[in-house]
C-alpha cells in the first residue's frame, strides 16, 4: 500500500494475440513506489467477453479512456510491438486533446511509423504458415498451438490484431511528439530490427535514445530483469526532468 500518491503510474500494454498475463510478474521488478498497471485490449486476459477492436484509433480511445490522464498523476506507457502501436496512438490522442501527457513513453519492438507496410504481412497466411511465423516470433504458449481447441479460440484474435497492426497507418500530418520517448529492441528481431527501431528518433521532440537487448522480438521473455532496469532509468530520469521543467 502506498501511503501517499505514487511517483509514477505507469501503463503496459501487450502484443498483439496477448494479454496482461505476459507482464505479470513486471510490477515487482520496478520501483515499489510505482502503481504499475497492465491493460488488456477487449477480447483480451480480463477483458475476454468484451468485443474485440479492429481500428487502432478506435483502440487508442478506448484505452485512453481507461488511462483517465490525471495533470496532478503523472503517468507513462510502455508497449510491446502492437502496444508501441497504440501508445503512440494514445500520446498523439492525449496532444490533440488538450489532456495531461505522459511524461515518458517507451516503446518495443515496433518499427517506427515512417517504415509502416514494410515487413512480413501476417493476417492472411494460411494456418500452417501463420503457426510457423507466430514459433518463431515468441511470445505465444506452445500449448496454443498444440491444443486444436485453443488454437480455434486464438487464431480469429491473434489474426484480428495483427490486422489493426498492418492496416494502420499514420498520420502524415501528425508532428513530433513533445514527450521524451526510448525504443527498445531485440538485436536478432528480423520484424523490428534496431535499424528500423532507430526511426522513432524523427517522432518525439526528447529521444532518449535505442536500447538494444539480445535476444528476439520477445527478447524479454526469459529474462525481462534488464529491460525492466532500463525501463526504470529512463522513466525516472524523464520524470525528473518533467519535474524541473515545471513551474514553481
Amino acid at each position: 500500500m502506498y501511503s501517499t500518491r505514487p511517483a509514477l503510474r505507469l501503463f503496459v500494454l501487450h502484443h498483439a494475440g496477448g494479454s496482461h498475463t505476459l507482464y505479470r510478474h513486471w510490477p515487482a521488478g520496478l520501483p515499489d513506489t510505482w502503481d504499475v498497471r497492465l491493460l488488456d485490449a477487449p477480447g483480451h486476459g480480463f477483458l475476454l467477453d468484451v468485443p474485440q477492436i479492429a481500428d487502432a484509433g478506435r483502440l487508442a480511445d478506448f484505452l485512453l479512456g481507461a488511462i483517465e490522464p490525471d495533470p496532478a498523476r503523472p503517468y507513462a506507457l510502455f508497449g510491446h510491438s502492437m502496444g508501441a502501436l497504440v501508445a503512440y496512438e494514445i500520446t498523439r490522442r492525449a496532444v490533440v486533446r488538450g489532456l495531461p501527457l505522459p511524461v515518458w513513453i517507451g516503446v518495443s519492438a515496433r518499427s517506427a511509423p515512417q517504415l509502416v507496410g514494410a515487413g512480413t504481412p501476417y493476417h492472411g497466411m494460411a494456418d500452417a504458415e501463420l503457426r510457423s511465423a507466430l514459433k518463431r516470433l515468441g511470445g505465444t504458449p506452445d500449448e496454443v498451438f498444440d491444443d486444436p481447441e485453443l488454437w480455434a479460440l486464438f487464431e480469429p484474435v491473434i489474426r484480428a490484431d495483427l490486422a489493426l497492426v498492418e492496416n494502420w497507418r499514420p498520420d502524415p500530418e501528425a508532428a513530433a511528439l513533445p514527450v521524451a520517448l526510448s525504443a527498445f529492441a531485440g538485436d536478432g528481431d528480423r520484424a523490428s530490427s534496431p535499424r528500423r527501431m532507430a526511426g522513432w528518433a524523427g517522432y518525439t521532440e526528447r529521444f532518449m535514445g535505442l536500447r538494444v537487448f539480445e535476444g528476439g522480438h520477445f527478447y524479454f521473455q526469459d529474462d525481462p530483469r534488464p529491460l525492466l532496469r532500463q525501463i526504470a532509468r529512463d522513466a525516472a530520469a524523464a520524470l525528473d526532468a518533467a519535474g524541473a521543467a515545471r513551474p514553481a
